[in-house]
Parts: C-alpha cells; sequence; structure tokens
C-alpha cells in the first residue's frame, strides 16, 4: 500500500516529526471537542443557559488567529522544536485549569486563552513535519497528518460515553494528557533541517520580523485566506451542526448520535489518506477541486436521508470528500508559504479563515429555523455553494508542488 510505502521509507528522525506533529494536533482538538459535549452539563451547574456557555467555544475560535501570529512567529524565529513544546505545554495547562473554574466568567477566560494556544499548533506542527520529510512524501504526510482533527473528534465522542460517571470537570481534565507529547519532542525529535537553513543562510540566531518576513507576499497571503475562509466553512457547514440535525430534526437517541459521529470521523480520516497520497500524483489543486466537487452527488444522501443507516452512509462519503480535499491542506499552505515565514504564515492563513468562518453555526441554525428547523436543508445549502465556491478558488489558484524547503540541499 502506497501510505504504508510511504510512512516506512522516513527514518527514525522523520517519524518522529511526523508523529509528534500529528499528536500534537489530535490532542489539540481532543481538548476543543471535549468542551463541546459537556456544554448542557456546564449550563446546568452554573445556572447558565445553554446559549451562554457555547460563547466559549466562540471565543476559542476567534483567539485561535491569535495564537498562530504568536507562535508561528516565534517558530520561524526561535524554531519549530520548542516552540512546538512550548504551545502544548500552555493549552495543557490551560486545558486542564478549565476543570477549576469557579464560574462561568473565568471559564470563558480561560478558554479564550486556550484558543490562543490551540491556534498555535497547526501551523509549528505542520512546518516541522513538512520539513523534516522527502518531498515526494509530503501528499501522504500531509493528508495523515490534517485527520489529527478529526482522530481528535473521535477520541472526545468516546471520552463522553462515560461523563455520567465523572461529570464535566473530570472531562475537561482530561485536558492535560497532551502534556505527554512535551516528553516525546524533548526525546525524539530534532529541529527542522529548513529552519536550521534558513538560520545559517541568514548567519543570525533570530530570524526577520513578521513584517519583513511577510513583506512582498500580501496578495498570496489574502488568496490563502480566501482559500481557509472556503475550507473551513465546508468543515464546520458539515460537522458543527450534525449532531442538533440527528438530535432535533430526527430525533435520535443519544448512543445513536455518538455512533453516527464517530462513522463521520472515521469517513474523515479515509478521505485524508487517500486525497493526500493521491495529491502527489494529480496535483495539489486538481486534488482538492476533486474532493470539493464529489460532495455534491452526496448531499442528498447524506442531508435527506430518512434511516439511521443512509445517513450513516451519507456521514462516512461526505467526509471521504470533505476531509479529503482537506487532507492536501498542510503540504499545499507550506509549500506557498514564503521560506522564512513558513512557521507562522500557514497557521495565520488558516486560523484567519478559521475566523472568518466562525458564523457558519449561526448561518445554518437560522436557515433550518426560518424552514421549520429543517436542519438538513440548511446543511445542505451550504455545503454545496462552498464546495462549487472551493473548486472555482482552488482551481484558479497557485500551486506550488514540490517547493525545495531547504535550498542548498537535494530533494529526494
Amino acid at each position: 500500500m502506497v501510505i504504508i510505502d510511504e510512512l516506512r521509507a522516513l527514518d527514525r528522525g522523520q517519524r518522529a516529526a511526523f508523529l509528534a506533529s500529528f499528536l500534537g494536533w489530535a490532542l489539540d482538538a481532543f481538548d476543543f471537542f471535549l468542551l463541546t459535549f459537556v456544554i448542557k452539563d456546564i449550563a446546568a451547574d452554573f445556572h447558565a443557559p445553554v446559549s451562554t456557555v457555547s460563547v466559549a467555544l466562540t471565543l476559542t475560535l476567534c483567539a485561535r488567529p491569535v495564537g498562530a501570529l504568536l507562535f508561528g512567529h516565534l517558530a520561524d524565529r526561535y524554531g519549530r522544536r520548542p516552540v512546538l513544546m512550548a504551545d502544548v505545554a500552555i493549552y495543557s495547562v490551560l486545558a486542564l485549569a478549565s476543570a477549576f473554574a469557579p464560574n462561568l466568567i473565568v471559564l470563558l477566560i480561560l478558554r479564550t486563552l486556550f484558543g490562543v494556544a490551540m491556534g498555535g499548533e497547526w501551523g509549528i506542527g505542520a512546518s516541522l513535519a513538512l520539513e523534516s520529510i522527502p518531498v515526494k512524501s509530503r501528499g501522504v504526510v500531509s493528508g495523515i497528518l490534517q485527520e489529527g482533527y478529526p482522530v481528535g473528534y473521535f477520541l472526545a465522542a468516546i471520552a463522553n460515553l462515560f461523563l455520567p460517571q465523572v461529570g464535566w470537570r473530570v472531562m475537561l481534565g482530561l485536558g492535560v494528557l497532551p502534556a505527554l507529547v512535551i516528553l516525546y519532542v524533548r526525546r525524539n525529535v530534532q529541529e527542522s533541517p529548513a529552519w536550521e537553513a534558513q538560520r545559517a543562510e541568514a548567519h543570525a540566531t533570530r530570524g526577520p520580523t513578521l513584517l519583513q518576513a511577510l513583506k512582498g507576499h500580501w496578495r498570496r497571503l489574502a488568496y490563502v485566506v480566501v482559500l481557509m475562509t472556503c475550507f473551513n466553512f465546508f468543515s464546520h457547514g458539515t460537522q458543527d451542526l450534525y449532531p442538533t440535525f440527528l438530535r432535533v430534526q430526527h430525533g435520535f437517541a443519544p448512543w445513536l448520535v455518538t455512533t453516527l459521529t464517530v462513522v463521520l470521523n472515521l469517513g474523515a480520516v479515509c478521505g485524508g489518506l487517500i486525497f493526500g497520497a493521491l495529491s502527489e500524483k494529480i496535483g495539489r489543486r486538481r486534488a482538492m477541486v476533486l474532493g470539493a466537487l464529489l460532495a455534491l452527488p452526496v448531499l442528498p444522501l447524506w442531508a435527506f436521508g430518512t434511516t439511521p443507516l443512509m445517513l450513516g452512509a451519507g456521514a462516512f462519503l461526505i467526509q471521504v470528500a470533505v476531509q479529503g480535499a482537506w487532507g492536501v491542506v498542510p503540504a499545499h499552505l507550506n509549500e506557498l508559504s514564503p521560506p522564512d515565514a513558513r512557521g507562522v504564515f500557514p497557521g495565520t492563513a488558516y486560523q484567519l479563515g478559521n475566523l472568518l468562518a466562525a458564523g457558519n453555526a449561526v448561518i445554518q441554525a437560522r436557515i433550518a429555523e426560518a424552514n421549520g428547523n429543517n436542519y438538513g436543508l440548511a446543511l445542505a445549502i451550504v455545503c454545496g455553494v462552498v464546495a462549487v465556491v472551493l473548486a472555482a478558488v482552488t482551481w484558479f489558484g497557485p500551486e506550488a508542488k514540490g517547493a525545495a524547503f531547504v535550498s542548498d540541499a537535494p530533494q529526494p
């Protein structure tokens, strides 16, 4: 199998960088999604409306671009490895601290700070992994790295099964587990060779300032932010209100909602693996466009299925398409990035796009409410429109497949 062969071809140091980045992103997502499962319980404990507690999710998402800028810039100046360890430590501590919040205000503050740290992980981790591996392996590794997010969602769903026995504070306390990644990085992961070469070329221990690094690249940054806005609408538009769709419109029991959510995430992982590898053969843009357009014929089954079996099949297939397109993103953004800003450029673009798409849930909820709580219609409209727009934005944009990350070294 191509994917297994590519991973076997990596040496020990390359596999360590890849694994550390994957675990960091997966456990980052795990910490984020833990909160989504306990909002109702927190609301009951603090005697607040569910909608008020849900503000914690919005604040987390809005804070992520700040973290991408801050930690990404630090990674460009001081190295991927030490900043990644610091970032993981910070978001783990903040996740744990959330479990001890004495009131809702403190919880909201902690989750906002958590969002800052969460925003830093993706860009740094992706750069560390993709700068450490051979060019020919980028597509495969990119697809696996991005699927750390649904893996984290999957782990949070499994943890949710124990919620009635342990309570929301213990659930959020599990957010300290990612700190174990620090020990692995410290012991096994080496600094990015591309960053080391960049620093050597500059004959300095510090990289350029943020503005200096991005100078002359504003148009490309603007394009990538638009691209990532489409991508975030694509993913959030097919995930965030899916449990509500199942509970409100279909009246499914919690166990069935959890089961279908697991099926959804299995489809996401499969999509990332398939399309990440495919992008090495047909190119980044073609693979992303193919994933986006494949979502269209699946829409009727996914949004308007009438049985759990039909809805499960639709959930699996739609995420093969959605996360298939997403699986190419880490490699694509890193290849489009300025060499001396690869720590800050991809993550900032990603999180700014995430910020611009943060209103997705509100848009879909209003469409559903205006149509008699028809969430299936709302999901289908947003997904269908965004799939077409995403395909167009991607097709007419740039591609830099195989771009050299280390200018003075041969690229395998």
